[in-house]
Order: structure tokens, then sequence, then C-alpha cells
């Protein structure tokens, strides 16, 4: 099997109630399969990651941040996956961003989100727990135990 090798960057946003946003959304390939998400997508070239991660975030939610707020990534993973017909092998690192509250605005979707995010949703830790639906990363709920 052939990987297409990406760098991706993703935020942890954890509001003042300790719950993390997550995107509901799918393949265009794979219409019957959907999932929830984190903020968060591939590097632009030359991007650094905190670049990449603030650029996503505002593209999604509607949040501008500097990139400098990010700090350094909690958590780095290696995942592989299929879209659109393509198999993808994918360096992720992690932010964690903590705000009051936030209004998510979908406006800045560009034409690919616009087709597969479909909604999103602020989680606790204990509604990742008992979720029967799929959550990516993998783990969620620990990794947001560790982290926060």
């Amino acid at each position: 099997m052939t990987f297409i090798d990406r760098r991706a960057a993703r935020v942890l946003l954890i509001d003042a109630a300790e719950r993390v946003l997550l995107l509901h959304g799918g393949d265009p390939a794979r219409a019957d399969q959907h999932w929830w998400f984190t903020p968060g997508g591939g590097l632009n070239e030359g991007e650094t990651p905190a670049l990449g991660a603030a650029r996503e975030l505002l593209e999604e939610t509607g949040l501008r941040v500097d990139p400098a707020e990010l700090g350094e990534p909690v958590h780095h993973e290696t995942t592989e996956f299929s879209y659109d017909n393509r198999q993808y092998r994918q360096d992720q690192d992690f932010f964690l961003l903590r705000i009051d509250s936030w209004q998510v605005d979908t406006t800045g979707f560009d034409p690919e989100e616009q087709r597969t995010i479909t909604a999103h949703r602020w989680w606790s830790v204990a509604e990742l727990d008992t979720s029967t639906e799929q959550i990516f990363p993998i783990g969620l709920a620990d990794l947001l135990r560790k982290v926060l």
C-alpha cells in the first residue's frame, strides 16, 4: 500500500467548563461513515505546526489566535487513514488552548471543509468516556486527563 505522507497540527480547544470542541464529519468516498475530531489539519508548505494550528483554528472555528499563544505541542502521534480513496500517513502535533467560551463560526471553511464537516459540539471527558461514536484521536479522554 502506498501512503501519502503529511504533517498536520491539531488543537485541543478547552472551554471554562473543561469541555473540548470536536467537529463532526466524514469522508466523501464513504458517505455512510462519520466521526468526531479535533480542529486542525495538514500543514501548508513551509508552515510550522503552530502556524498551521492557528490557521486551521481560524478556518474551522472562527477563533483567531497568535501561534505563540499555542505554546509547545502537548501530544504527538502518527496515524494512518483513508480519505477520498487515498491512503495517508500523518504525523500530527496537538496543541492545548484554553478559552473561557467560544461561539463557533464556520464561515471560514474551505470548499473541502464545507463538503465534509457537518457539525460541532463541546464534549466533557465523561461524555467522551461513554460515547459509542467514533472519536479521534483514539484515546482522547485519556489524553485530556493527562494534559488538563
